[in-house]
C-alpha cells in the first residue's frame, strides 16, 4: 500500500510496487483524464507532475515513489480547470482528437512553471517528446505562449 498525494488529496493505492503509475491513477483512482499512449514513455500521453517535475506516468513505478508523492494529473491542474494553458487551449482550438491533449497541457505546464516566458526553442525542446498524431504542433506552440502572456 503507497500513499500518496494525488491533487492535493491523500490517497492510498493497492498495487505491486512496479505497477506503473498511470494504471494506479488511472485504475485505482479513477482518474482518466491521463492516457495510455505508446506504454514506453516515448508519447507523452501519460504525462503527470510528481513533487512538480513532468514524468512519463507509463514509465514510473509507484515503488518509486516515497510515500507523500505529490502527484498531479490534468484533473487536479487547476481546480476549476482554467489553468492558462487549459483556456489558452481553448481559445487557439488545439485539439483534434484530443487523445493526446492533456499529456501535452501537463508537459506545457512544467515548461511554464520553469520559464514562464520561453522562446519558440524552448518551446520546440520541451514539447519534443509529446506526439499529437493529428499535428496540431503550431496551435499547441501558439497556446503555450499566450498561456505565458496570461
Amino acid at each position: 500500500m503507497k500513499k500518496i498525494i494525488v491533487n492535493g488529496v491523500e490517497s492510498s493505492v493497492d498495487v505491486t510496487d512496479d505497477t506503473p503509475l498511470l494504471w494506479a491513477v488511472r485504475e485505482q483512482l479513477k482518474l482518466t483524464g491521463t492516457k495510455f499512449g505508446c506504454g514506453e514513455g516515448l508519447c507523452g500521453a501519460c504525462t503527470v507532475h510528481v513533487n512538480g517535475e513532468a514524468v512519463r506516468s507509463c514509465q514510473t513505478p509507484v515503488g518509486d515513489l516515497e510515500d507523500g508523492a505529490k502527484v498531479t494529473t490534468i484533473e487536479g491542474l487547476h481546480p476549476t480547470n482554467e489553468h492558462p494553458l487549459q483556456v489558452a487551449w481553448i481559445e487557439e482550438q488545439v485539439p483534434q482528437c484530443g487523445y493526446c491533449q492533456s499529456g501535452q497541457i501537463m508537459q506545457a505546464a512544467d515548461l511554464l512553471a520553469n520559464n514562464p516566458n520561453p522562446s519558440d526553442d524552448d518551446i520546440a525542446a520541451a514539447m519534443d517528446g509529446n506526439i499529437c498524431r493529428c499535428m496540431t504542433y503550431g496551435k499547441i506552440k501558439t497556446a503555450i505562449k499566450r498561456a505565458a502572456q496570461a
